[in-house]
């Protein structure tokens, strides 16, 4: 059996399960070597100001190896925080066919990227778009570097079409791209629960036929939590609440903006098993980001995997593949409170055209799936 072995930086709620589905499903061994060392498993996340630790189980199902990192500052905020001297000759010594490699952005990746190149196979993972592009010198000394990086990458698994064009721009070929869905697991969020999501809309006293707009992930400049909660204030009738999830910088900004509102709501961050639920009181999921970096926006696969209406900007990176405008939700132009607002006047003035939208999300989404992307990695392991 052809043997992959999988470098990413530490455990994270999207990948684990593909880790585990590729070892279950048994066509490619596999071997995960997380390169941030094993502290990496529960730290401080200063986008949600507070520590960190997934409810779910992230290493179970799959063989994996904590790899030493040296870095003085670990972490992968940077790219000094990943240093790994050891880790091309675990791989090496595990025998390894071919080697995905997970962001390049880190010494130990790109030391690892170019040591096995034209060894065995290199593959690379990525989501970064051409969304936040800048022109002029800086821009232009990028463009050669990334180029010098690509040239090192026999494959790139794609997530979407932003990420695409990205990869193209920087030297990969339409006979390189191979697409892998950004995905979530659809089947956690679309599992009912309805009880436990009227629950929470009772307990935000928020009325059956009453529309409930929900937020959730990190208050923060990027992610504009603050210009959605100045276009919610500009809706008028009593039926429309705001639920905003999460924790950050702006927190005390944004409630302060929403005191005297009643119908503006707040929760702290959110575990994973808690998140169906949020989703599922919700009639309108929204993320009004303005970037830069939003390269995909997962909440939104996750809204639509529990039948939600979405509502993005044209900075998410998701929105040209997951948002069918009319269908299933709205994409609207990125800082522009204006169109922001008129959206969601559109959107909150029908229920159950929200509904709708909702199920035809569930159909959008189903073929964004863990599956797709374990079944483009065997292919091309195997294809050797």
């Amino acid at each position: 059996m052809p043997r992959l072995a999988i470098i990413t930086t530490h455990p994270i709620q999207y990948y684990a399960p593909v880790f585990k589905l590729l070892h279950e499903r048994g066509h490619v061994e596999i071997k995960v070597f997380y390169t941030w060392g094993e502290g990496a498993q529960n730290n401080f996340d200063p986008g949600f100001g507070k520590q960190i630790k997934w409810d779910l189980p992230l290493l179970d199902g799959y063989p994996y190896e904590w790899v030493r990192n040296v870095a003085n500052d670990p972490g992968s905020h940077h790219f000094g925080g990943i240093v790994n001297p050891y880790l091309n000759q675990q791989i090496v010594d595990w025998h390894a066919d071919a080697v995905l490699v997970i962001g390049w952005a880190y010494i130990g990746h790109l030391l690892a990227i170019r040591y096995f190149k034209g060894k065995i196979p290199v593959f690379f993972r990525g989501d970064s778009t051409l969304l936040d592009e800048q022109t002029g010198f800086k821009s232009s000394l990028k463009k050669l570097f990334l180029r010098w990086v690509y040239r090192h990458i026999d494959y790139a698994f794609y997530t979407g079409t932003n990420n695409k064009a990205y990869f193209k721009k920087y030297g990969l070929s339409d006979e390189r791209l191979i697409f892998a869905p950004h995905a979530v697991d659809n089947d956690r969020f679309k599992l009912d629960r309805t009880e436990e999501a009227l629950a929470l809309r009772d307990k935000l006293k928020v009325a059956p036929n009453d529309i409930l707009l929900t937020f959730a992930g990190k208050f923060e400049k990027k992610k504009n939590p603050i210009m959605l909660v100045n276009a919610f204030r500009q809706l008028e009738g009593a039926n429309t609440h705001l639920l905003l999830v999460g924790n950050g910088v702006l927190e005390t900004e944004l409630k302060q903006m929403a005191k005297a509102n009643k119908n503006i709501h707040f929760m702290d961050f959110q575990n994973q098993l808690a998140m169906p639920v949020i989703y599922q009181s919700a009639d309108l999921f929204c993320l009004p980001s303005s970037g830069p970096g939003e390269s995909w926006g997962l909440a939104v696969n996750e809204a639509m995997a529990a039948g939600r209406a979405v509502l993005v900007s044209d900075k998410v990176g998701c929105a040209i593949d997951l948002v069918n405008d009319a269908a299933n939700g709205e994409i609207f132009k990125n800082e522009d409170e204006a169109a922001l607002t008129k959206a969601l006047q559109r959107l909150t003035a029908d229920k159950e055209k929200l509904k709708q939208m909702g199920e035809h999300s569930s159909q959008l989404i189903a073929r964004w799936n863990f599956e797709a992307i374990a079944l483009a990695l065997e292919n091309k392991v195997l294809e050797k």
